[in-house]
């Protein structure tokens, strides 16, 4: 991870995070789907990826234990967070609720 992971959840913009782990197959089927909703919500969200094997220490303050793990936050607040797949329609209607 690139930077201090409060100051990248601390913006303006809302900040998907998606803690995900290179051997996780369902995490790379997610990852096309958070770079579309991204693209349709570019300006309105911020997305950063957290390998968890790499960044155990922030994996371990937000018990992350399924990947993948996608969670949002507003101004370095988690105001969502969901484990699983989720399809394109359920990401943007569970971001949409924040942005």
């Amino acid at each position: 991870m690139k930077g201090n992971f409060n100051s990248l959840i601390n913006g303006d913009l809302p900040v998907l995070v998606d803690f995900h782990a290179e051997w996780c197959q369902p995490c790379k089927v997610q990852a096309p789907i958070i770079k579309e909703v991204a693209a349709g919500l570019k300006d309105r969200i911020r997305v950063i990826k957290i390998d968890v094997d790499a960044n155990r220490l922030v994996s371990t303050r937000y018990h992350i234990s399924a990947v993948p793990t996608l969670a949002l936050f507003k101004k370095g607040e988690l105001v969502w967070r969901e484990s699983g797949l989720l399809s394109k329609a359920q990401l943007i209607s569970a971001i949409e609720r924040f942005v």
